[in-house]
């Protein structure tokens, strides 16, 4: 007598109901660990921005700045999360002196320095900054921040509308002396997600 084997049907509808069970708990789990990860990814991706066009400053002993770009190639004053560059904003004419209207003005001229260009965040993330760092960031030789055209310190703080699971969002401040720090709201009152 052969006996096949295999799957009774109460067998088969157990095994259904326990990976519906499992489904059912591991994928919210799944998607707030994907949102946890974009958050922290976005995050350190413009902190690196930030770091890149500090230390280039230093290096370089000129302006460095960043500003949003949907194009890549120039500022356009669009939101940040549209992309974003780094670049050089001294010596357009290539004299080696720093020159009024060309140099400092926040503006990438024909002939200054592009250092990288940043792709857009992607999806609904959003990132905005307040008072002038909304328009753009500029570092001096000194390595601090100053307000392109002037001399000014500019200090804020950049806000992600990228929302952890615990209903936390991500920002960036910066001080005048230009030190950047992530802060994510821990002691602040939750800020719903946007998604």
């Amino acid at each position: 007598m052969n006996r096949n084997s295999g799957f009774t049907l109460v067998e088969l509808i157990v095994t259904l109901a326990i990976a519906a069970i499992v489904v059912t708990v591991g994928v919210p789990s799944f998607q707030a660990m994907m949102r946890n990860n974009r958050a922290a990814t976005h995050t350190n991706e413009f902190m690196s921005a930030l770091n890149l066009a500090r230390s280039e400053a230093v290096k370089r002993g000129w302006r460095v700045v960043l500003c949003p770009s949907t194009n890549q190639t120039n500022c356009t004053g669009t939101p940040w999360e549209n992309g974003w560059i780094v670049f050089v904003d001294a010596d357009a004419n290539g004299n080696g002196a720093l020159d009024e209207g060309t140099d400092n003005n926040g503006v990438l001229d024909a002939g200054e320095l592009l250092l990288r260009a940043y792709d857009p965040l992607g999806g609904n993330d959003t990132l905005t900054g307040n008072g002038t760092l909304n328009v753009s960031i500029s570092f001096a030789a000194d390595g601090s921040t100053r307000i392109p055209g002037g001399n000014a310190f500019q200090a804020g703080t950049l806000n992600f509308s990228l929302c952890y699971s615990n209903n936390r969002q991500n920002s960036i401040t910066i001080n005048n002396i230009g030190r950047a720090r992530t802060n994510d709201n821990q002691g602040a009152p939750p800020v719903p997600c946007t998604q």
